[in-house]
């Protein structure tokens, strides 16, 4: 696990369970995100609409735990709104040459999310003082500027989850697959060698057995089940490709909005949500006080 990606097993559960989770991290765990661009100048050659679709899909640090949820009339607040400015102006060096590269011909020729410059509203520059609001990485290009060329706006930020739209998913994907199961039968000597040369993803390796090499399963997670070690006829009589049903490998690729860790726990959470939303509706369904 790091900052980025968390993969871990999930043991004991059927699919649908997994496959819950997967759907939950994707869709429903919500983010900040911009969501209003206010564009006062814009002369590049990006159009407005392309040029707020592409802001639009900036990850923001921010924690969505300290933000509450908005509805269409809700006034802007430090609760529920981020607000970022950009204003950036390209200008031709005076002492650049036509053979010199962009970035030494150019001022602001490149416009990266480091030029979002985050807009405290009330409490907010005190409550994130140690940990400021901010695009989750500083080199993501919005857009390429030529001399004269500017581009001012202001956007603000709200709280959303996936199934509203894409770039509110704090994922990047998340992923399970059922632990690979491979059984040797007569992989000794000669065939020993074949099959650890057959393998791309080298899951095999060569062992001493008595004085006779003998193939093993030494990297069983490396398996992709592309099968090329029983691709050649009559390799399926000497290995056998299997998966254990209710072991999983999970993989959660995180946006860095917050750590994949804290997303599969919001994930949970969720999850524990919906069952007892249905549980209190089937109680109320299956009371005998209930009125016809």
């Amino acid at each position: 696990m790091n900052d980025e990606e968390m993969i871990f097993d999930m043991i004991g559960v059927d699919a649908p369970i997994a496959n819950a989770f997967r759907r939950i991290l994707i869709a429903e765990v919500p983010t900040m995100a911009i969501e209003n661009v206010y564009i006062s100048q814009n002369t590049s050659i990006i159009q407005d609409e392309v040029l707020a679709h592409r802001l639009g899909l900036i990850p923001i640090k921010a924690d969505p735990r300290e933000f509450d949820w908005t509805v269409e009339g809700d006034e802007a607040t430090d609760r529920n709104t981020i607000e970022f400015s950009l204003q950036v102006k390209c200008t031709r060096r005076k002492d650049a040459k036509e053979t010199y590269p962009e970035h030494l011909k150019y001022e602001n020729s490149r416009v990266y999310s480091s030029d979002l410059k985050w807009i405290p509203y009330g409490t907010q520059a005190e409550k994130f003082k140690d940990d400021p609001i901010r695009p989750v990485d500083n080199d993501i290009l919005i857009a390429r500027l030529r001399p004269g060329q500017e581009i001012e706006l202001k956007v603000r930020c709200v709280k959303g989850t996936g199934k509203d739209h894409a770039k509110f998913s704090p994922v990047a994907t998340a992923t399970y697959r059922l632990l690979p199961v491979i059984k040797l039968k007569n992989t000794t000597g000669e065939k020993a060698e074949q099959l650890v040369k057959k393998c791309p993803m080298n899951v095999f390796d060569i062992e001493d057995f008595k004085g006779v090499p003998r193939a093993v399963v030494a990297r069983p997670r490396n398996c992709t089940m592309c099968r090329e070690c029983i691709r050649e006829p009559g390799w399926e009589n000497h290995v056998q490709l299997l998966r254990k049903k209710n072991h999983f490998i999970f993989h959660i690729e995180s946006t860095k909005i917050l750590s994949p860790k804290l997303h599969f726990i919001q994930a949970v959470t969720v999850l524990l949500g919906k069952i007892e939303k249905y549980r209190e509706e089937i109680i109320r369904q299956t009371s005998p006080n209930l009125n016809s």
